[in-house]
């Protein structure tokens, strides 16, 4: 029992703590326990890899934990990732560290409760180096790949495949290094206990502060978008005088379609931004029908303007991946 609890606990312990200092309660409880399960998928794969390819290749077992192992472990941990920012259900850089831990504890887990079938070693030592050591490092891993993966896809509007290699390089090397013992056991697992805090702290305030100011700014902007679409003085604001230079290019069918996407996607991100808001005191949330009608609506909009329309109209009405985010929040409500 005190292996059990000394090799599987930090871990989630950490996931908890870092759940708990998401002020704007951002993830919801349900994503994480997908997420973990997702990283029992990726320990399960990863086994079946590692079995495979230490069978067939030329190299030893000790080479293959420092060289191989690591990249083939840290790509599945981060495939689901991958997908979430493609998808755009991560919003900011805390989200992304939550989600990047915790797909990191759900491998973990995994991993430990075979290793506590397969070895019979009753040394405590072992076990706190690999539920403060490697169960930690799976997690850091990941939280690392995934907030260095957001930071730079939050300085493009364009999804690139070359912004996972960072992150995913990082992860490897440091999964690499620690297999290595370059330096004692205990020595690696304390680095990163003083260092991966350090980290998340630095994440979770720069998140927090980028989460407020965004709120505060699209605040006022989708505010005042509708009061010029209400009052009926769009067409004279800078916005209103593009879209009507589009008239020569697009039907008005499609410029009305396009005037109904932009007040639409305000109303919903007004009423997006009121829920984070009341998330953080507690507030207990209920989305209404007509926010699930608008949100159908809007993707009915996009498709009528196809790809070509949001092109055009994106100098005034640009979406970014935090917009999607919310919209994608608001649809899980």
């Amino acid at each position: 029992m005190i292996k059990i609890l000394i090799s599987l606990l930090p871990v989630f312990i950490f996931l908890l703590i870092l759940i708990y200092l998401d002020s704007y309660k951002l993830v919801k409880i349900t994503n994480v326990i997908l997420v973990i399960f997702m990283g029992f998928v990726a320990a399960i794969l990863s086994y079946f890899i590692n079995d495979f390819l230490l069978e067939y290749l030329p190299v030893s077992v000790t080479s293959y934990a420092r060289y191989i192992a690591p990249v083939i472990e840290e790509i599945f941990k981060a495939s689901f990732i991958i997908y979430m920012i493609n998808k755009k259900k991560i919003g900011f850089m805390v989200d992304a560290a939550i989600y990047g831990f915790a797909i990191g504890a759900g491998f973990a887990l995994l991993e430990n409760i075979y290793y506590l079938n397969i070895i019979e070693s009753s040394n405590i030592f072992l076990w706190i180096i690999r539920g403060f050591g490697t169960a930690v490092m799976h997690g850091g891993t990941m939280a690392i790949f995934s907030i260095l993966t957001k930071n730079l896809f939050d300085r493009s509007s364009k999804v690139k495949f070359k912004y996972y290699l960072p992150g995913l390089l990082v992860a490897i090397l440091i999964h690499s290094f620690f297999n290595h013992l370059l330096l004692p056991a205990i020595t690696i697992t304390i680095i990163q206990l003083i260092f991966l805090p350090l980290l998340i702290i630095f994440t979770f305030h720069k998140s927090e502060k980028t989460l407020k100011d965004w709120m505060e700014i699209g605040l006022n902007n989708d505010v005042q978008i509708l009061e010029h679409i209400d009052n009926g003085i769009f067409t004279e604001s800078y916005a209103g005088q593009y879209l009507l230079s589009l008239q020569n290019k697009f039907s008005g069918t499609i410029l009305a379609d396009a005037l109904c996407l932009i007040k639409i996607h305000s109303e919903l991100s007004i009423k997006a931004k009121g829920v984070i808001l009341m998330r953080k005191v507690g507030l207990p949330v209920i989305i209404e029908d007509e926010v699930k009608e608008k949100l159908n609506e809007l993707k009915y909009l996009e498709k009528s303007i196809g790809p070509t329309g949001k092109l055009a109209i994106a100098p005034i009405f640009n979406i970014s991946t935090k917009d999607l985010w919310q919209l994608y929040m608001l649809g899980l409500q």
